[in-house]
């Protein structure tokens, strides 16, 4: 992620992240109730420095059910504080005592019952609060920098957690594609990371370009707060209108079999990025991936920041579904 360009200059800060869990927290958004009835028993959970997969299993064990039977939205960070929710699927069974769960490090905070499982993807977005330490930088410039974060969002970078250790996802999924071998679950990861390698790398060109928050000519747009797109089409005041307050943004390839929908400099800059990672490109359309769209900038709801020392920031902001709040950060400090 470091070599990526930055949308305001190098960030003013030195800080460290995760100094412990309780600096990073994160609570997800459903964006809907349970329906107090059915089958499957809704839970509300926090876990501190566990991995969401583990919680999961342990849920199963706990219900003495297959683990099937528990699903979860999103997967959520290990070294931090998080509240999520899960599904256990009963079917005909009593609750268990929840609260005898026996794991220190995972609370069941509230359950209630539902009428389907939670499946990946379902929800609307997270909310963050993260304590950044030993900061050490221009207090002044970090200011600016984060006004103009919340008038102006950040680049949609997917983060560094969706590559893998060192980066080593991009270059599995080199191999894969060459024609190694590997599990269903380790392939789904692989061809994510291709995708969105190769998304990162127009957003990086776009940030250069100065044109990340702006359109390109023959320019896709994202509709805010789900998955469809639109043009391309000119650009026009009502266009400019609905970018101005957030209804749409300048979109970036989740590359697969076709061509992209962009035309004209958009088109070319995305092609031309194809080309240079031509083995990716033809791995996702040989996988049958469909070009996707995902939007170029991501606006933090809610920023807010206060200084809790010298040396202490706390930042808290709510991110739709799919975005990652270490590149909110990683504009204001570089961090270890």
């Amino acid at each position: 992620m470091s070599d990526l360009p930055y949308a305001f200059g190098e960030p003013p800060l030195t800080a460290r992240l995760r100094a412990g869990p309780e600096d990073f927290q994160v609570e997800e958004i459903l964006g809907y109730d349970a329906d107090g009835a059915g089958e499957h028993a809704l839970l509300w959970v926090e876990k501190r420095g566990a991995n969401t997969d583990w919680v999961a299993r342990e849920l199963a064990k706990f219900a003495g059910v297959a683990q099937v039977a528990v699903g979860y939205a999103g997967m959520k960070d290990r070294n931090a504080v998080t509240r999520q929710t899960f599904s256990v699927q009963l079917a005909g069974k009593p609750d268990p005592d929840w609260s005898a769960f026996p794991h220190a490090e995972v609370k069941v905070l509230a359950a209630t019952r539902h009428s389907r499982k939670l499946k990946r993807g379902a929800l609307r977005g997270n909310r963050f609060v993260l304590v950044l330490r030993a900061v050490q930088g221009d207090r002044a410039a970090a200011e600016k920098v984060l006004e103009q974060i919340a008038a102006q969002g950040v680049p949609n970078y997917f983060g560094e957690q969706r590559f893998g250790r060192e980066g080593g996802n991009v270059a599995q999924a080199r191999a894969m594609f060459g024609g190694r071998r590997v599990d269903r679950d380790q392939r789904s990861f692989l061809l994510s990371a291709a995708r969105s390698h190769i998304f990162n790398a127009v957003l990086a060109a776009r940030v250069e370009r100065g044109a990340w928050d702006s359109p390109l000519d023959g320019e896709i747009w994202s509709l805010a707060g789900s998955r469809s797109w639109f043009g391309p089409e000119p650009f026009s005041a009502a266009l400019a209108e609905r970018l101005a307050r957030a209804d749409i943004h300048p979109s970036g390839p989740l590359w697969g079999q076709g061509e992209p929908p962009t035309l004209g400099e958009a088109g070319e800059l995305e092609r031309g990025i194809a080309a240079a990672n031509s083995d990716l490109a033809a791995g996702l359309a040989a996988a049958r991936m469909d070009q996707e769209r995902r939007p170029l900038r991501l606006l933090p709801k809610d920023l807010r920041w206060r200084w809790l020392g010298d040396d202490a920031l706390e930042l808290s902001f709510e991110l739709p579904a799919g975005a990652y709040a270490t590149v909110v950060v990683r504009e204001l400090a570089s961090t270890s």
